[in-house]
């Protein structure tokens, strides 16, 4: 029997192929080649994979993704399938350089493209924060400005890392490889959508709890779930209001009433004082007719002053009624400001009026006694009249007795 007929019947036996049949099997490869492999390890900085060749491939870690990568083992597990492009083949020192970057990319590019066109909203992940925006992981590297994460504006987007936004493409250009998106357009796109909600299911008296989003030099805008309502500063609260910071602040959770709504214009009047009692309801309990109360000088005007005796409460002092003595105008003794006891002459609650003096709370002066000359005026009075009688006597006498 010959050698070569015997070392066949051995490999016949132990199964062993002959390099021929064996390198028959292996794939052909080429750079460029699109290829389908499992990963066979992931390393720090590279993963080795196992694409049918001769000897397995790497993925330095720069290939798998067009954001950076700071933990392969976070998106690649053993015994992942995953397709490849071929960047680098050398058999002399078995080098088999792979990318899956090239190939998310070819398919990113692709896909972006449609979804530009039918306004797909997109989610992705947070990569890194750069300066001036966000770039975000959408099989290539995205960009999103600064000015398009948020509807408002953000100071500081250190917190956005690993974040998954929801996104529109808004402009892509493949020769630059820049792909520019925006969350603030599907924000915006969504808030529109509940303004028109709220507009048409809101209604005039009703009361809601809402937040204070911004305060204005008059007034505040309150978001009332999903759209923002005006409380003017003339309706913040029943005492005079000089800026609407005294009343409220940022963030803050208040109780409304809707006072008006303006589909049309978008535009929607709310109110924070009619949802709370008015003073005059208050004041009802907390003075009566015949009290003597301290009050402040609120205004003062030709025929009297207005004077505050209870927070929103103002009632009037006639000028009659601010002295003893004769006083022409208020201004002579008054000043805005000023605190003032007065007794409350009648009170209207319902009708919101309420009458007050001050010359009541004062003792009058006391009166000048009497002169002697009044009694000689009386007296020479008397004469005169008894001076007349006689006249009419003497110039009369004879004709009535004629009569007689």
């Amino acid at each position: 029997m010959s050698d070569e007929f015997k070392m066949e019947n051995v490999q016949a036996e132990t199964g062993e192929v002959s390099q021929e049949e064996s390198m028959a099997d292996v794939k052909f490869l080429k750079k460029g080649d699109i290829v389908t492999g499992k990963i066979v390890k992931v390393e720090a900085d590279q993963v080795i994979v196992d694409v049918g060749y001769k000897y397995d491939g790497v993925i330095p870690a720069r290939e798998l993704s067009n954001v950076s990568v700071d933990n392969p083992a976070e998106s690649l597990q053993e015994g992942q399938e995953v397709e490849l492009k071929v960047v680098t083949i050398d058999d002399n020192k078995e080098k088999l350089v792979l990318s899956k970057r090239a190939v998310d990319s070819e398919k990113a590019w692709e896909k972006l493209a449609a979804d530009m066109e039918n306004k797909t909203i997109l989610e992705a992940k947070v990569a890194e924060v750069v300066k001036g925006g966000l770039v975000v992981d959408i099989g290539l590297r995205g960009f999103v400005p600064a000015s398009m994460v948020e509807r408002n504006f953000v100071e500081d987007f250190s917190d956005y890392k690993g974040r998954t936004l929801r996104l529109r493409v808004k402009e892509m250009d493949r020769e630059k490889n820049k792909v520019i998106l925006s969350q603030k357009d599907v924000l915006d796109e969504e808030f529109e959508a509940k303004k028109q909600e709220v507009l048409s299911s809101i209604q005039v008296g009703q009361e809601l709890t809402g937040t204070v989003q911004r305060l204005t030099q008059f007034g505040a805008f309150v978001d009332i779930g999903g759209v923002d309502g005006l409380v003017h500063i003339s309706e913040m609260a029943w005492h005079h209001v000089e800026t609407p910071s005294e009343v409220v602040k940022e963030g803050d959770q208040v109780k409304v009433k809707v006072l008006k709504v303006d589909p049309a214009n978008e535009r929607i009047s709310l109110s924070i004082k009619a949802t709370e009692p008015g003073p005059w309801e208050k004041v009802k309990g907390e003075i009566q007719t015949g009290d003597i109360v301290t009050g402040t000088v609120k205004r003062l005007v030709q025929f009297g002053a207005f004077v505050e005796v209870y927070p929103g409460v103002e009632g009037l002092v006639h000028v009659s009624q601010i002295a003893h003595r004769h006083v022409a105008t208020p201004f002579e003794v008054l000043k805005e400001g000023q605190e003032v006891k007065v007794k409350v002459l009648d009170m209207n609650p319902d009708e919101k009026r309420i009458s007050l003096s001050i010359k009541e709370t004062e003792e009058a002066p006391a009166r000048e006694p009497r002169q002697d000359r009044a009694p000689r005026k009386d007296a020479q009075a008397q004469e005169e009249n008894q001076g007349l009688s006689l006249t009419l006597g003497e110039r009369f006498g004879d004709k009535l007795s004629k009569f007689k």
